[in-house]
C-alpha cells in the first residue's frame, strides 16, 4: 500500500516555540529520500537545515517562505509515486431481480430502475478510490475547445499558486531582487493573477517617489535579533553588573604567537591572539572556579560548573551569536584554535546549530577586530562573567625604565555582583593580564 506522511515543524532547540521558513529546497512533485534537505528555517537562535524524515514524493508545502510557523504545525506532506493510501475499493454488484416479490413496491421499482440504468450504461473498469473521492475514469474524454486568446500558464506561476507565494515568473523574480522590491506588496494584473514586469516597474517607481518623501527604513524585529534583545534586557535588569578595566602590554604574547606560527606542530593552524587570550582566561577560571558559575534564582542556589563551555561572541549578518567550545578547559591550544575557526565560520555562514549555543558558562567578546579599544559588555544569561578584548595597537609605554612603543590591549571584565565580589573579579582579570604580559608564566599554573 502507498502512504501519505506529514512532517510538522520540530523543536530544533530547547524551549523554542516557533521558526520562520527561510528557503524551501523542494517543491510539490519532487521525489526525496530520507535525510534529503527539505527547508531552511530561522529560529530565535540560529539558521537550521531540516532533513526529510520520509522517502517519497512531496505532495504539498503548507507554509510559504517568510512565514513564521509554530512548533508542531504541519509544514510539508509526502506521498509516493503511486499516490496516497486509500481503503479497498468497494465493488458494485448487479441487483438480482428473481425474487422481487419479497420487496416492497417502492424498493422493487428502485431495483428495476437501477438494472435498466446498468443495461444502458455498461460499467467501465473499476475506478480506484484515492484520498478524497475516486480516481479518474478510463472512459474516453473529449477536451473542450479552448477559448480564443487562451495562454498556457507558466509552470512557476502554478507552483506559486500551490505554495501561496506571490505569482511571478523567474525573470520577474530576478528583476524584483535587483530592484529590491517586495513582491508581496505588488498588485498583480496578469491573466492568471500573476505579477508582470510592468507591475514590477510601476511598483519600483512608486517606491522611489515614496522614498524621496520619507527616508525611514523599517525592519521587522524577529529571529536572532529579537531573541538577543530579549536576553540582553533580561540580563541587564536581573543581574547587577560590575565592569573592571586593565591595559595590558601584550608584546611578548605576540612574539610567542610568531614563534608558534613557525613551529611545524602548528602547520595549517589559524593562530590568532584570541586563541592565546582564551587560554589565559581558561587558566584564570581553573585557578578561580567561582567565576565559572551562575546564579539560580528559582532554586536559591549558586551553581558552579566543573567544565568551561567557552562562548565566543560572533557578529553575523543575522545578529550576534554566541556559540561555545564545549569543555574548553580540557583542550590543547591547537584544539582551541581549530574550534575557534570552525565556530566563527559556521556562525558567519548561518550554519550554527542551537546545541552549539546552549550551555555556555563564560564568554569572550572581541571588539578589537572593529578597531575599538574597550567596552562594558552585558552578561550572557546564566553566566557570571564576560571578558571584552579591545584592539591591539602600538603605543608609548613604560618598559624597563624607558618609554618605548609597545603593543597594548585593553581588557574589561563584566561580572554578576550577586555571586562575584570585587576581589574575585579583580583577581581573575589580574591573572589574565599577568599571563598575557609574560606568557611564560603559564608554565607555573
Amino acid at each position: 500500500m502507498t502512504e501519505t506522511n506529514a512532517f510538522a515543524m520540530p523543536d530544533v532547540g530547547e524551549g523554542l516555540t516557533e521558526a520562520e521558513i527561510v528557503t524551501w529546497r523542494v517543491k510539490p512533485g519532487d521525489t526525496v529520500a530520507i535525510n534529503d534537505l527539505l527547508v531552511e528555517v530561522e529560529t530565535a537562535k540560529s539558521l537550521v537545515e531540516l532533513p526529510s524524515p520520509y522517502a517519497g514524493t512531496v505532495s504539498q508545502l503548507h507554509a510559504s517562505e517568510g512565514e513564521t510557523v509554530e512548533v508542531g504545525t504541519i509544514i510539508v506532506s509526502f506521498g509516493d509515486a503511486a499516490g496516497p493510501t486509500a481503503p479497498p475499493s468497494p465493488t458494485t454488484e448487479r441487483v438480482p431481480t428473481g425474487d422481487d416479490s419479497k420487496l416492497s413496491p417502492e424498493a422493487a421499482a428502485d431495483v428495476s430502475q437501477a438494472n435498466e440504468d446498468d443495461a444502458d450504461h455498461p460499467p467501465e473498469e473499476k475506478r480506484q478510490p484515492v484520498l478524497v473521492g475516486y480516481g479518474p475514469s478510463k472512459a474516453k474524454v473529449q477536451r473542450r475547445a479552448r477559448k480564443p486568446g487562451y495562454r498556457v500558464p507558466d509552470p512557476q506561476i502554478e507552483r506559486d499558486l500551490e505554495s501561496k507565494r506571490p505569482h511571478a515568473t523567474p525573470p520577474v523574480r530576478l528583476r524584483a531582487k535587483e530592484l529590491g522590491v517586495d513582491l508581496t506588496k505588488v498588485t498583480p494584473t496578469g491573466s492568471f493573477g500573476n505579477i508582470t514586469r510592468a507591475d514590477l516597474e510601476s511598483s519600483a517607481v512608486r517606491r522611489s517617489v515614496s522614498d524621496s518623501v520619507s527616508s525611514e527604513i523599517r525592519t521587522p524585529i524577529k529571529g536572532v535579533r529579537k531573541a538577543t534583545a530579549a536576553a540582553m534586557v533580561s540580563s541587564a535588569f536581573s543581574a547587577p553588573h560590575v565592569t573592571e578595566w586593565v591595559t595590558v602590554d601584550v608584546t611578548e604574547t605576540l612574539k610567542l604567537l610568531d614563534k608558534l606560527r613557525s613551529d611545524r606542530a602548528y602547520t595549517g593552524v589559524r593562530l590568532t591572539p584570541l586563541a592565546l587570550i582564551a587560554r589565559a582566561a581558561l587558566s584564570a577560571l581553573r585557578t578561580y572556579p567561582a567565576m565559572n558559575a551562575k546564579w539560580d534564582d528559582d532554586a536559591g542556589e549558586i551553581v558552579q560548573y566543573s567544565d568551561v563551555n567557552l562562548g565566543i561572541a560572533t557578529a553575523t549578518p543575522r545578529g550576534l551569536l554566541v556559540p561555545n567550545i564545549k569543555s574548553a578547559n580540557a583542550k590543547s591550544l591547537r584544539e582551541i584554535c581549530d574550534d575557534l575557526a570552525a565556530l566563527i565560520e559556521e556562525a558567519r555562514s548561518g550554519r550554527t546549530q542551537p546545541a552549539t549555543m546552549e550551555g555556555g558558562t563564560f564568554t569572550i567578546t572581541n571588539i578589537g577586530v572593529f578597531g575599538v579599544d574597550g567596552g562594558t559588555p552585558i552578561l550572557n544569561p546564566g553566566e557570571a562573567g564576560i571578558l571584552c578584548v579591545g584592539q591591539i595597537a602600538e603605543r608609548p609605554w613604560a618598559h624597563e625604565g624607558a618609554v618605548q612603543l609597545r603593543s597594548l590591549c585593553t581588557l574589561s571584565l563584566s561580572f554578576d555582583h550577586r555571586l562575584v565580589d570585587g576581589q574575585l573579579g579583580s583577581e581573575v582579570l589580574s591573572h589574565i593580564s599577568r599571563l598575557l604580559t609574560n606568557p611564560s608564566l603559564a608554565l607555573a599554573y
